[in-house]
């Protein structure tokens, strides 16, 4: 079966940095771009970033580019989000997906993880 495991989240300080995990079983990895997505409290799931399947294509939200950098380790099956300049509204549950259509990935990939929640304090 196809298992997305996310980890990293967690209680950060406004200003702060954290690295999140993604790791992926269940499937051939290098053929699936990999997004991240977030949903805060009383908000809709919205998009934060997705890497192609050999890492050279990346997309970012406007609100966190320049704060956020999607990258991934294909011989480990995994992806990272590195969070930087951590903001409040920032709050959110973070989930990977995965999807072999790297234009679809944004708008309704195949598989999705579980979450992991990260917390900015002011």
């Amino acid at each position: 079966q196809v298992q997305l495991l996310e980890s990293g989240g967690g209680l950060v300080q406004a200003g702060g940095s954290l690295r999140l995990s993604c790791v992926v079983s269940g499937l051939t990895f290098g053929s699936y771009a990999i997004a991240w997505f977030r949903q805060a409290p009383g908000k809709e799931r919205e998009f934060v970033a997705a890497i192609s399947q050999t890492g050279i294509g990346t997309s970012y939200a406007d609100s966190v580019k320049g704060r956020f950098t999607c990258s991934r380790d294909n011989a480990r099956n995994t992806v990272h989000l590195q969070m930087n300049s951590l903001k409040p509204e920032d709050t959110a549950v973070y989930y990977c997906a995965a999807d072999q259509r790297f234009w679809r990935i944004s708008r309704s990939p195949d598989y999705w993880g579980k979450g992991t929640l990260t917390t900015v304090s002011s």
